[in-house]
């Protein structure tokens, strides 16, 4: 550095905690040394976050939450969206990265939950930074169905429709609830003005909160390793982990070696397949919203449909309340018992690598189970489908609540003292 620099970052240093940050956080904050594939997803969902609010800032600025009819009998809502696809200079490719950003933002997020579920990131201590992600999770539900509304295409109505009004079952308060939700007797101009203003400014707020939150936790007690050692435990000298490396300029360069990646993927999608096959897009949501004409079939985003097919498996009413209930209570379930996974992990070691056969069949079913709500989620139902995802909602559940039985009786390797290559 050159004199002139050093003092003005000494300047902003007794003003501003700027150096200390950048050790604390990149340069001197250790990780371990063997990190594979499974954790780029991480950065890249800090990546695609970044794309969805720089891309939804300028779609705000010429879309017009308004539901009603303009001169060509069109909603305003959804006339705005066409505007700024035909009409705003690159438009169309701002709104396609922010749609396809959803569905990517899911895709790389599902990711690294699973990469957490195979290695044990939520075991002790690590609790609070899964209990951070659960809550990100949840938010970033409520983010991708506020924003889902917003183009007031078929789907989106209709879609806005069922979902809210799977709140009236809940007993006593559900049909007030549902109506301060919507902030009308039915999905109108209201509920499209309420559900931009927190698509667009209360829950990003809360999001952002929540991804600081989420990454101190982790800088506080450090980053997992598909080995589940904790590179803490083994210093030298100067008090430096013998199993860790600088973040800085290691791993934030290959994170870049991660972005290039998912960004050739992302780039072709968003200019060769936006709609996703129907799944990113749903055809039906570039017909405008009609509240007098229902689609045949109403479906959620493809991210949504593991959930709603568990939802749809309740088809039996219990203990005086309808099935409508039980079924809003299996979907609202199957989210939050994520949360308790450091409680019924009873393993002695973290990682797959190290966990029996008992375990591995168990994480197997339950990655299938998950596919195929998923894609019954999609279809219309019928007894069949009916009966394949109530099976498939019992053996989703059963390996969280069997968890502290199979993992404690199941048969594991002892783990190493350092990590490994392999």
């Amino acid at each position: 550095m050159t004199t002139k620099s050093q003092a003005l970052l000494n300047w902003i240093d007794e003003r501003f905690p700027l150096t200390s940050n950048w050790k604390a956080h990149l340069s001197e904050y250790y990780a371990p040394k063997n990190f594979n594939f499974w954790y780029f997803f991480g950065s890249l969902a800090l990546l695609v976050l970044v794309i969805q609010i720089v891309t939804g800032i300028f779609l705000v600025m010429h879309y017009k939450p308004d539901a009603s009819l303009n001169a060509a009998g069109v909603p305003v809502a959804f006339a705005s969206v066409e505007y700024i696809m035909r009409d705003v200079p690159g438009g169309w490719l701002i709104r396609y990265m922010h749609s396809t950003g959803a569905s990517a933002f899911f895709i790389v997020v599902y990711l690294h939950m699973f990469r957490g579920l195979l290695y044990g990131s939520y075991r002790k201590p690590r609790e609070l930074i899964w209990i951070f992600g659960t809550l990100i999770f949840l938010v970033l539900m409520a983010e991708a169905f506020m924003g889902y509304l917003l183009p007031w295409g078929q789907m989106s109505f209709w879609g806005a429709q069922v979902i809210v009004n799977l709140f009236s079952a809940i007993p006593l308060v559900g049909p007030d609830l549902s109506l301060v939700i919507r902030g009308d007797y039915v999905v109108s101009d209201a509920t499209l003005n309420r559900f931009f203003s927190f698509h667009v400014i209360a829950v990003p707020l809360v999001l952002i909160g929540l991804v600081v939150a989420h990454i101190l936790a982790l800088h506080e007690v450090g980053s997992n390793n598909p080995d589940g050692v904790e590179i803490k435990k083994k210093k030298d000298e100067n008090g430096i982990p013998l199993d860790g490396i600088p973040f800085h300029p290691y791993y934030s360069v290959k994170d870049i070696v991660g972005v290039v990646g998912f960004l050739f993927f992302f780039s072709a999608v968003v200019f060769f397949a936006p709609e996703g096959g129907g799944y990113f897009l749903e055809f039906n949501n570039f017909i405008p919203a009609d509240p007098l004409k229902t689609p045949p079939h109403i479906a959620p985003v493809w991210y949504f449909t593991p959930f709603y097919s568990i939802l749809r498996a309740v088809t039996y009413p219990l203990f005086g309340l309808d099935a409508k209930f039980w079924g809003v209570v299996a979907m609202g379930a199957s989210v939050v018992i994520i949360a308790f996974l450091p409680w019924l992990d009873r393993s002695p070691v973290k990682s797959i690598r190290y966990k029996g056969p008992v375990f591995k069949g168990a994480i197997a079913i339950f990655l299938v189970c998950f596919f195929i709500l998923g894609y019954l989620g999609v279809l219309p139902p019928t007894a069949g489908r009916t009966l394949v995802s109530q099976i498939c909602s019992v053996l989703y559940f059963a390996f969280f609540l069997l968890m502290p039985w199979y993992s404690k009786l199941d048969k594991c390797k002892p783990e190493p003292e350092r990590v490994t290559f392999k």
